[in-house]
């Protein structure tokens, strides 16, 4: 993805190299790989769950510099972060409404958000307590070497912009209705409404990728794909328990992530990105 010379955003926040001190949401192992599974590209309020693994263990107030390619990443992700403003200021703008940007913090091991603790192995995840996104960027080396993404620079491009979606989701008040519509209902249909949020937010990606293909390379579109399809929920479960269970998806299969990335994609059309279809009534 092109992006070198690119401004530098208000919203950003790079903490790495320095710990929080305290405690943190989980450790790493084979504890920290579960939570991953289950909580990789988080949406909606995940308060709830970082506060039930928050106090587990504690970890160093040791800091450190940076690398030439922690801080060559750390200005990437950055850039990503820029369009995303410029993408969703547009559209915005176009259908009469005023976005309010998100924030976003690189962190490393831990952090401490309004929505509770967490650790590098929660993912990257969007807090709507604070409406920022939050990213150890080390959970990309994670996806591709566990669960068999093809990596590359647009990977980590299409993580920032699903969670970009979540926060369009909050301000349009899409994932607050979905938090209502899932009290009392069953695990399971309460699953499918999470589904449809979290393709959502795949399909507000593609449509941000649409909108920003000036900046596009070969190959990028191919490594969001790899992406999309590794976090599938049938993928996850594959890899860690060998066996599906599809009433237990969250996030969607791997053909529903790419598909609905590509509809995104294709489209560019916000008002195609109904993925819902009556779960919303």
């Amino acid at each position: 993805m092109k992006w070198k010379g690119n401004r530098k955003s208000a919203n950003f926040d790079d903490r790495r190299g320095s710990s929080t001190g305290g405690k943190v949401a989980v450790g790493g192992g084979i504890i920290g790989l579960i939570f991953l599974a289950i909580q990789l590209f988080s949406g909606g309020d995940i308060t709830e769950t970082l506060q039930q693994l928050e106090n587990q263990a504690p970890i160093s107030t040791e800091s450190r510099e940076l690398t030439a390619e922690e801080i060559e990443l750390g200005e990437f992700t950055e850039s990503v972060l820029v369009y995303t403003e410029d993408t969703w200021n547009k559209i915005f703008a176009e259908n009469g409404m005023n976005y309010q940007e998100p924030g976003m913090v690189l962190f490393t091991g831990s952090v401490n958000t309004a929505c509770g603790g967490a650790s590098a192995a929660s993912g990257p995840f969007y807090c709507p307590g604070d409406q920022k996104l939050y990213m150890d960027l080390s959970f990309f080396e994670e996806l591709r070497t566990r669960f068999g993404a093809q990596g590359g620079d647009f990977a980590i491009a299409y993580v920032i912009a699903h969670e970009v979606g979540h926060h369009v989701q909050t301000i349009l008040g899409t994932s607050g209705k979905v938090r209502q519509l899932q009290q009392g209902k069953s695990q399971a249909a309460a699953n499918e409404l999470s589904v449809a949020l979290e393709l959502q937010a795949d399909f507000y990606a593609g449509v941000w990728a649409y909108h920003n293909k000036e900046y596009l390379e070969e190959g990028d579109i191919e490594e969001a794909l790899s992406a999309a399809n590794a976090v599938g929920d049938d993928a996850i479960q594959k890899r860690t328990s060998g066996r599906v269970v599809p009433d237990s998806f969250t996030h969607g299969t791997s053909k529903q992530r790419k598909e609905w990335f590509m509809k995104g994609y294709r489209s560019g059309d916000i008002r195609q990105g109904d993925t819902f279809s009556g779960l919303m009534n």
